[in-house]
């Protein structure tokens, strides 16, 4: 895994990579979010596919650029697909992202740790009781966080080490790291916790950002900065959750490779 430090000019350079290879990614994702997911993916550039069912999953997973599986509304034939998802893509190394919704629910976590013992995921993204969660602790209040990222600092970056991947651990500071290397987002707005669906479209712009860029914790903090960078954005030009949803969208789909560069607070 390379060691480069992550800084805004190498943030805007994957950025623009999504932009211009525009990756097809493969989502099996919670049918609350799904249609957002999907737009979050296109203003950014990339293709979404949202395919989750067990027949294709797999074949799908073999020619996406990158996967995303998250646990939001798991089923027994979706399990079953995100199963066939992670075999596909440990086969052809098709970078994908674990987004484990609600770990610390017995069965949910459970399918997360058999999903990462399967294959090592390039990102894992989640709250802070997410994390502690499949590091072994209880969890949160369901999907919310009853932890802070400043909590689940060492367990992050346990499990990186563990699965030799990124961590990514969402809050009102982001907090990212490999085991070795570690940086914050410190961008965002308190709206993107009023509209459903946001740290779950996170996670698939997170594989995006993985189909055209090797380093995770790159992939990973520039898929975190340009989300948050629009929510800034969006946030100064909204009345409230509703009109945030949809600026969001647009702030996205604006936001060229410079103006992420400067506008992003990395630490």
């Amino acid at each position: 895994m390379s060691q480069t430090p992550v800084s805004p000019d190498r943030l805007a350079a994957c950025w623009a990579e999504v932009r211009t290879q525009s990756p097809l990614t493969q989502c099996l994702t919670n049918i609350v979010v799904a249609p957002f997911t999907a737009n979050v993916l296109l203003a950014a550039g990339a293709a979404p596919a949202m395919v989750d069912n067990p027949h294709e999953a797999g074949d799908f997973a073999r020619v996406a650029g990158g996967v995303l599986v998250n646990l939001g509304t798991p089923y027994d034939d979706t399990s079953q697909a995100m199963r066939a998802a992670v075999r596909g893509a440990r086969e052809v190394a098709t970078p994908w992202v674990l987004d484990p919704v609600a770990a610390g629910l017995a069965w949910r976590t459970s399918l997360a740790r058999e999903l990462l013992d399967a294959a090592a995921p390039a990102i894992i993204r989640g709250n802070a009781s997410e994390i502690l969660a499949l590091g072994g602790g209880a969890g949160g209040r369901g999907v919310d966080a009853t932890h802070s990222t400043d909590d689940s600092v060492e367990t992050a970056r346990s499990l990186a080490r563990s699965h030799g991947c990124a961590v990514a651990v969402s809050g009102p500071v982001d907090r990212l790291t490999d085991g070795t290397r570690s940086v914050e987002v410190h961008n965002g707005d308190a709206l993107m916790t009023r509209v459903t669906g946001v740290g779950c479209a996170l996670g698939a712009l997170m594989a995006a950002a993985a189909a055209v860029e090797p380093d995770p914790l790159l992939a990973a903090t520039t898929a975190t900065a340009a989300l948050t960078v629009a929510a800034d954005g969006a946030a100064a030009a909204s009345a409230g959750p509703g009109s945030f949803a949809v600026a969001l969208l647009d702030e996205l789909a604006v936001l060229e490779a410079d103006t992420l560069a400067e506008r992003v607070r990395l630490a």
